[in-house]
């Protein structure tokens, strides 16, 4: 596969009720921004709104955001198999660039009308804007 670019397309600006109890982006709320963002990712590069998320590998936090912080997500694409695509996450701050979270792999299936896992025929990502330049 030809190499991808990390993509930083979603800022997050940390508000008080993201918080955990010692004041700092709470971790779960983090994932929940990533998964999101990585989905919208991948229903895009597949162009099907029916995917799911498969697999999610070792997620290293490297440092908390606090209260008032932007952060950005970055996502890539790093393979793309029969009937998935696979993707590398990174969280930085927006101001700083300071590294605050990677996780490596991230696994989202595409599936057909019945929910069942189905080839998606892609082999490398494209991007919208081309798309509409090729009709």
């Amino acid at each position: 596969m030809e190499k991808s670019i990390m993509n930083f397309h979603t800022r997050k600006w940390v508000k008080p009720e993201d918080l955990n109890p010692n004041q700092t982006l709470f971790g779960g709320r983090l994932l929940q921004w990533i998964d999101e963002e990585a989905a919208l990712y991948t229903i895009i590069q597949l162009e099907n709104t029916h995917i799911v998320t498969k697999f999610i590998s070792e997620i290293n936090f490297i440092s908390a955001p606090k209260q008032g912080d932007i952060i950005e997500i970055g996502i890539m694409a790093t393979e793309f198999g029969r009937s998935s695509l696979t993707l590398r996450c990174e969280v930085r701050n927006k101001m700083t660039r300071d590294p605050i979270l990677t996780i490596e792999k991230l696994i989202f299936v595409n599936l057909d009308e019945n929910g069942k896992p189905a080839p998606h025929g892609k082999t490398k990502v494209t991007f919208v804007k081309d798309r509409f330049e090729a009709e």
